[in-house]
């Protein structure tokens, strides 16, 4: 199992990953962060869970992250190409607009709007967006996604984590 975070904005006040979160990504063997960790302590904090660690910088993280993290990156995982980036621009053809920027993918990750989303055309191309486990900013909950790859078909879902 794969997890999915973004949006993170840590430290920020008594902020924290909740529970639920940190269970999940000590779990995972692999965690995705689609940007905006905000610090370099914040990255720090999840390398200290022993899962290794794939991120992207987001348009809040701080000088010294945008140095040392890419704006976009494919991961292979399990014979699956999965593409990150933090903003992946206006929903309206949003997932043609990602196809056509990540042509060899299988599929896209992103961030950005706080906002959880999984779409998939017919041709089994998707996006998701896991939300944010740690500002839900209009959304009813905070969420992470997971992603599972067999057989190089890769499944996402949602996770609440109230």
């Amino acid at each position: 199992m794969i997890a999915v975070i973004s949006d993170t904005h840590l430290p920020r006040g008594r902020r924290r990953l909740p529970e639920a979160c940190l269970d999940r990504l000590r779990e995972a063997e692999l965690i995705l962060h689609a940007g905006d960790l905000a610090s370099e302590a914040a990255l720090d904090e999840l390398e200290a869970l022993g899962t290794p660690v794939l991120a992207i910088h987001g348009n809040v993280d701080s000088p010294e992250l945008r140095e040392c993290l890419p704006a976009s990156r494919v991961v292979e995982a399990h014979g699956a190409r999965i593409a990150m980036i933090h903003d992946a621009g206006p929903g309206r053809g949003r997932l043609k607009r990602l196809r056509r920027w990540f042509p060899d993918a299988d599929a896209v990750v992103f961030g950005h709007s706080h906002i959880p989303l999984h779409e998939e055309d017919a041709e089994g191309f998707q996006i998701f967006n896991p939300g944010s486990p740690t500002d839900r900013r209009r959304e009813p909950h905070h969420t992470m996604g997971v992603t599972r790859v067999e057989a190089t078909r890769t499944t996402f879902d949602i996770l609440r984590l109230e």
